[in-house]
């Protein structure tokens, strides 16, 4: 989808979270895929590390093409 939101962003300013999620909550496909999104004003800790251990536990399903670069993110195998 990411690919769909960019294109639909191309040449407008970001100025605010309000433009960003107006402009990816605009984006369709051309098969009609609709995209929302809302704005979390959480805010989250920077600097948090991960470790290898940790890293390995997620739980990643490599896609048939490219998967180091395209995979889906499962549930935990716990």
């Amino acid at each position: 989808m990411f690919s769909f939101i960019t294109q639909n962003w191309r040449g407008r300013p970001l100025v605010s979270h309000e433009t960003i999620i107006n402009l990816i909550g605009s984006t369709t496909t051309t098969t009609g895929l609709r995209i929302q999104a809302r704005l979390n004003p959480r805010s989250y800790p920077t600097g948090v590390k991960v470790s290898q251990k940790e890293l390995a536990e997620v739980n990643l399903k490599p896609a048939a093409f490219q998967g180091k670069w395209n995979y889906s993110v499962l549930p935990s195998r716990h």
